[in-house]
């Protein structure tokens, strides 16, 4: 039984969602102590108990501790079944994050899956639905498997209702993925999405990360999409290179105003632009599951230069190294340019 203190590093959900897929792929059973013991609110809250489930049904795992605001659990998996899975969160919470938990493991599954998702689709602090899809998602189908998601309806913070579809034909030996270079840039846009709100809204988002990003005013374009129960607003910047997509997002909120929502998206790509490297931070981390799963099947693993770490990637790479016996190794090359590599363990 391997034992996880959930207050390492910063100490919050990724590392329950991390575990549970390294316990379900390497079949070590594991408890997760001071769950989310550093955020303001401790303990599952309901995406976190969606996902503690979500793995529990994708592995027959036996699990004691599974209730809302449980700071304690202890899960045991047993055999890893493709299949067809439903998951409904029941609230606004992310279902990006479900999905997170469950597909590093169905990836290398003996057979293919489908996954529906209900719930929050695009939420602040969690990855929204379009990044898994352009960023995230094709990377990973570099290393062998085939991933489809489709977005149903969009379900925005704090009303939810949301619905996503996915299909996975998995790979059980992962391949490698090098991402060194990011190459020449072909694309880039800015898209600015309102569902229940005013279409000027999104307009002057798109205006203001366009000129801030000193682009020209059409590559912006406004979005509006109907919601099943609730406003919401959101912009997405896009930077399509040659080796690598990334997008960067800002989330509308009640108190900021829609200039505001643009330049935070505009910042996060005006420093990854400068920087050079292909991987964003955020992508950084999650890439790191995959590549660490590859990696301990000997068959995979690989390299990117990114961004300096955040906080959350390196205690991302922390639980890797409870689960698994690979080399990750970090290396700074240059002021906000690092060198990530994972490997299996060297002879």
């Amino acid at each position: 039984m391997i034992t996880i203190d959930g207050s390492m590093g910063e100490g919050g959900g990724q590392i329950v969602r991390s575990s549970l897929a390294l316990s379900i792929v390497t079949g070590r059973p594991v408890t997760i102590e001071n769950v989310r013991a550093r955020r303001k609110k401790p303990g599952l809250k309901r995406q976190h108990l969606t996902a503690l489930r979500a793995a529990a049904r994708i592995s027959m795992a036996s699990v004691a501790g599974d209730e809302l605001g449980s700071s304690r659990f202890e899960f045991t998996p047993g055999q890893l079944t493709a299949g067809d899975y439903h998951f409904d969160i029941g609230t606004a919470g992310s279902t990006m994050l479900v999905l997170q938990t469950i597909l590093p493991a169905l990836i290398v599954a003996d057979g293919p899956s489908r996954v529906t998702f209900e719930g929050g689709t695009h939420n602040p602090m969690a990855p929204p639905f379009d990044f898994l899809q352009k960023a995230y998602a094709p990377l990973v189908e570099r290393m062998g498997p085939k991933i489809k998601l489709a977005l149903v309806r969009p379900g925005f913070y704090p009303a939810g209702g949301g619905r996503v579809e996915m299909a996975i034909t998995p790979e059980p030996k992962l391949g490698r993925l090098d991402l060194m270079t990011r190459g020449k840039i072909v694309d880039r846009r800015v898209r600015a999405i309102v569902s229940g709100l005013p279409r000027s809204i999104a307009e002057r988002e798109c205006l203001t990360a366009t000129r801030k990003l000193d682009w020209p005013e059409h590559y912006g374009s406004v979005e509006i999409v109907d919601s099943l129960r609730g406003p919401g607003n959101v912009v997405f910047v896009e930077v399509r290179s040659k080796n690598v997509t990334e997008v960067f997002t800002g989330f509308g909120e009640k108190t900021k105003r829609a200039e505001q929502v643009a330049e935070d998206a505009a910042r996060q790509t005006r420093r990854y632009l400068k920087a050079g490297v292909p991987v964003g931070e955020f992508l950084a981390d999650q890439l790191l599951l995959p590549l660490g799963i590859g990696a301990s099947l000997g068959s995979g693993g690989g390299q990117f230069r990114t961004l300096e770490l955040s906080r959350h990637s390196k205690t991302h790479i922390d639980v890797l190294r409870e689960f698994l016996d690979i080399d990750v190794t970090t290396e700074q090359s240059e002021t906000d340019h690092w060198k990530v590599t994972v490997s299996p363990p060297r002879v």
